[in-house]
């Protein structure tokens, strides 16, 4: 489970602290849930994967984990550009896996990936998606009970998604999602309920769908 209690979040900007993204957000997410996170651009869907993730901290408020959670996949986090990929790949494996399914691992990472020989390169040489496939490929590697996922089927060519969506279908039945995605199809695909972000506020549907028709109602008015 995962538990939001009274969380606000803002950011510095140069002219001083920016208005509050996240306003006063309570909420708790079963481990076995897979979620949506909708909203409009800005509505501070990212934010909330990082907070939940523990990439950031909130401004006012705590975040209780009481599971085991991914890194956002889609995003490189985490990635030390002067490193190879390899290089970065053995330094997770070694953090979150055993030395001896080391090599097993390296070799699902390398294959799943499809960086070929920049595999061995450093990560600085990347392009966004590349290092976006690595990401991912690495988050396979391991067991978490909840994946976070931001964007990723929009990240690499027809092949990697292909290969994303049948990753995703596997994990889906193993494991919990929270996903933040501007594509319908794929949060119907993957998502029973949904957080919708609006205002700074989150509001909670157990049907998706629901979730994704006030999104929609917000957009007209």
């Amino acid at each position: 489970m995962i538990i939001l209690e009274d969380v606000h979040k803002r950011y510095h900007t140069p002219q001083g602290l920016g208005k509050w993204v996240l306003k006063g957000i309570s909420i708790k997410i079963p481990k076995n849930c897979n979620l949506a996170l909708i909203g409009a651009n800005g509505a501070g869907k990212s934010t909330l994967l990082r907070l939940i993730g523990g990439m950031d901290e909130p401004s006012k408020g705590r975040v209780e984990r009481r599971c085991r959670l991914s890194w956002p996949l889609g995003l490189s986090w985490g990635q030390q550009g002067g490193m190879t990929g390899r290089q970065n790949a053995k330094f997770l494996c070694r953090l979150y896996g055993r030395d001896e399914d080391m090599n097993d691992r390296l070799a699902f990472i390398h294959d799943f990936c499809q960086l070929g020989e920049a595999f061995n390169e450093p990560v600085k040489t990347y392009s966004k998606g590349m290092r976006a496939r690595l990401n991912f490929a690495i988050s396979l590697a391991f067991d978490f009970d909840v994946y976070l996922v931001d964007e990723l089927t929009a990240v690499g060519d027809l092949s990697f998604k292909r290969r994303a969506r049948q990753a995703f279908k596997k994990l889906a039945g193993r494991a919990g999602l929270i996903m933040a995605s501007h594509n319908e199809k794929t949060l119907l695909k993957f998502c029973s309920a949904g957080i919708w972000l609006h205002d700074g506020r989150a509001h909670w549907f157990d049907d998706v769908r629901e979730a994704l028709d006030c999104y929609r109602e917000s957009q007209t008015t």
